[in-house]
């Protein structure tokens, strides 16, 4: 059972002992150094300052003491309100998490003995998936007796790459592993 307190923010379990936040960070009387260096509420620093000391200036300012730099020494602690220092970090995270491009591999399957109109087809197909900016994987797939004739499936491959030339660069070059043959391919910058 959980009990919430809100005037100092902190979760407990049952043994009354600070539960931390999901992402770690401490607050106020989770914070167990003997010092820390301190920044007030205003954005100044006010040097290294004992715990006790600290806890009283977030107190009688009406905030929360937040440990922003667990791994330094000592440890950065700032004087904030809670819920609004975890709102902006959540929010930091969004905007990071919206400007990342994801970069997702395509896979395009060709046999050896493949016709002109479905090879004009994949092409079409990868030209697309790189001017999307995503990574192409052609696997050539044998059957039967074609995988002792693989150099067949090889020239199709070195086909595609003069095909796309200027639109990609080979991450990895064809190889053949069992019954298929693989290659990656990336947009040009």
């Amino acid at each position: 059972m959980l009990i919430y307190i809100k005037e100092a923010k902190i979760a407990k379990d049952n043994n009354n002992a600070p539960v931390r936040d999901e992402d770690g960070t401490r607050i106020n009387e989770e914070i167990r150094v003997k010092e820390v260096r301190l920044i007030d509420e205003n954005g100044t620093n006010c040097g290294i300052v004992p715990i006790k000391e600290a806890l009283a200036m977030a107190d009688e300012a009406g905030l929360d003491l937040i440990e922003i730099s667990p791994q330094a020494t000592p440890p950065v602690c700032k004087i904030l309100d809670y819920g609004k220092y975890k709102y902006e970090t959540q929010k930091r995270k969004a905007e990071a998490k919206k400007n990342q491009k994801v970069v997702e591999i395509k896979e395009l399957k060709l046999r050896p003995m493949i016709d002109t109109h479905d090879y004009e087809v994949k092409v079409k197909q990868a030209k697309k998936f790189l001017s999307e900016g995503n990574k192409v994987k052609f696997t050539m797939r044998y059957k039967g007796r074609e995988l002792s004739a693989n150099d067949m499936g090889k020239a199709v491959l070195d086909r595609l790459v003069e095909d796309l030339e200027g639109l990609c660069k080979v991450d990895s070059a064809p190889k053949l592993e069992g019954k298929q043959m693989m290659m990656i391919v990336s947009p040009e910058k």
